[in-house]
């Protein structure tokens, strides 16, 4: 597992980088989401943003954890 990601001279823990990330592409899914009739018919749209929050950042933790220990293993 990588714990931490070197970005200009500071270490980061991993999984703020991508939460970071995460919260991006939530941002970016966002509009054309909203635009959607069926996010209108929805209870609470704001926990179906979270749970995509939580999908992305779980993917992106896994992807990110599988591509840079491939790379980083000697």
């Amino acid at each position: 597992m990588i714990e931490e990601i070197h970005i200009l001279g500071v270490y980061m823990p991993a999984a703020l980088v991508w939460a970071v990330l995460a919260v991006m592409l939530v941002y970016l899914i966002r509009m054309p989401l909203q635009r959607l009739p069926l996010y209108r018919l929805l209870w609470h749209p704001s926990l179906l943003e979270f749970a995509l929050f939580v999908v992305l950042w779980w993917a992106l933790s896994a992807l990110g954890d599988a591509f840079l220990t491939s790379f980083l293993a000697p």
